[in-house]
């Protein structure tokens, strides 16, 4: 078969239904994260909220690097009602967008100026409800195939991931200049706008109600003899101490390399974007502008991104493709600092946006194709709960400083030191290849 037929049979894949019903529900969990990690600092930059209040306001994102904690739920717990019709996986899904779609529509009906703790209350709630929607995304993503397809699945969701976090940031930025007055800051226009993203949660919950409960790998205990201690204890084993016992046994001394890898692999991206729409504001940016141009070029270097990502993964294989990311996210970062000394400038910030979603895309790709490889279909939800958690927890702590550092050092700074937090990610990939082929070699 011709090289190039063999890239359009690849491409050929995302068409499947599954793969469009991950799509989808990427788009779902997607959603979400913006409204209360990147486009609210926006809003909260116009309400005049200081930039180091800002940083420590993301800190309400460490919802999603503690949702190991609650995970072991989604693998044991049955819902009431829900889990009769839909099953496990579904109830779980449709339980936390419901809880997602009335958590931003809180945030709608709230002004930060007058009371900024309320707000930062409903943004708990959002995060909350968002991070358990993602546990069971990840577990539903990755019972609903074989591990051939995981691949396309993980690419087929990011794409879905990252179109919706640009409808929530350009979206939401566009539609409030549309609902604004015209003011420099118009609290109607951003209200209403929340409250359209609120609804924009209803094609994740249709395809939730409408997709097949995935077949999982999890062996079901039965916890009815002996104390309720005995029981408690027993279901603590199966469903927490399990999964770690299971984890290491299999990977030994490698799982700390591993582990180290998911730590910081997005440090670099994570921490500059806390800071990146109050950057745009102090530059001189406009919603309209900024929405413009994320929702052009932003779109298209997704996509491309995250099919791109699908694509040379199966060609050449994850670990080459999670250190090409990781290089390109770091330049990326370099990218924001030459805009910061240039000023404002339309085509540098869609150089730089087109760049960022791009670099985004196929390194997301990569990684999740790779967390993805290293889970026990027996303990989907926890253990990948447990990977994709401990890859937020070091980036989201971390960025909750950068307000204080972008106001002690400037943004050109900033970000060039961002860019060098992904020098360790670098060093940890040639490890990990490099005890890999050690591997290999002693078992032949």
């Amino acid at each position: 078969m011709p090289y190039y037929l063999a890239w359009l049979s690849g491409l050929s894949i995302y068409f499947q239904r599954r793969v469009l019903s991950i799509f989808v529900l990427g788009f779902s969990s997607g959603l979400p994260l913006m409204l209360v990690f990147g486009v609210l600092s926006f809003w909260l930059r116009e309400a005049q909220v200081s930039r180091a209040d800002i940083g420590y306001f993301s800190w309400v994102a460490m919802a999603y690097a503690i949702k190991w904690l609650w995970s072991p739920l989604a693998d044991h717990l049955k819902i009431p009602l829900l889990h009769e019709k839909l099953g496990r996986r579904r109830s779980w899904l449709l339980l936390s967008q419901l809880a997602v779609m009335v958590a931003v529509c809180c945030m709608a009906l709230t002004d930060p100026q007058q009371d900024l703790a309320l707000m930062a209350a409903f943004a708990v709630m959002l995060a909350f409800a968002s991070a358990t929607q993602d546990i069971n995304v990840d577990a539903f993503r990755i019972e609903s195939a074989p591990e051939k397809l995981q691949a396309a699945l993980a690419a087929a969701y990011l794409a879905g991931y990252r179109l919706a976090m640009i409808m929530a940031s350009a979206g939401t930025l566009w539609l409030a200049a549309i609902f604004s007055d015209g003011s420099s800051y118009d609290l109607a226009g951003w209200q209403q706008a929340y409250l359209v993203m609120g609804l924009c949660m209803l094609p994740g919950i249709i395809t939730t109600l409408l997709s097949k409960e995935p077949v999982s790998g999890l062996q079901q205990q039965q916890y009815t003899s002996g104390s309720f201690l005995q029981r408690t204890l027993s279901w603590l084993k199966q469903a927490v101490v399990a999964p770690f016992i299971d984890f290491f046994s299999r990977y030994k001394w490698h799982a700390i390399l591993i582990l180290s890898l998911i730590a910081c692999y997005r440090l670099s991206d994570v921490v500059m974007g806390v800071m990146a729409n109050a950057f745009y504001v102090d530059m001189g940016y406009s919603k309209e502008e900024v929405a413009s141009i994320s929702k052009i070029y932003g779109v298209i270097m997704t996509l491309i991104g995250a099919a791109l990502g699908g694509v040379l993964i199966n060609q050449f294989g994850i670990i080459k493709i999670l250190f090409i990311g990781a290089v390109l996210s770091a330049v990326t970062n370099l990218l924001f600092s030459a805009l910061s000394q240039i000023g404002y400038d339309l085509v540098w910030l869609t150089l730089v946006i087109s760049a960022d979603n791009l670099s985004a895309g196929i390194a997301t790709s990569a990684f999740l194709a790779y967390l993805a490889s290293l889970v026990n279909l027996a303990f989907t939800a926890t253990q990948y709960a447990i990977f994709s958690s401990l890859m937020l927890l070091l980036p989201k702590f971390t960025g909750g400083f950068s307000g204080r550092w972008v106001e002690q050092m400037g943004y050109s700074q900033f970000f060039v030191m961002t860019a060098l937090m992904g020098i360790p990610a670098l060093v940890l990939i040639v490890l990990l290849a490099r005890a890999e082929r050690l591997k290999q070699n002693a078992a032949q």
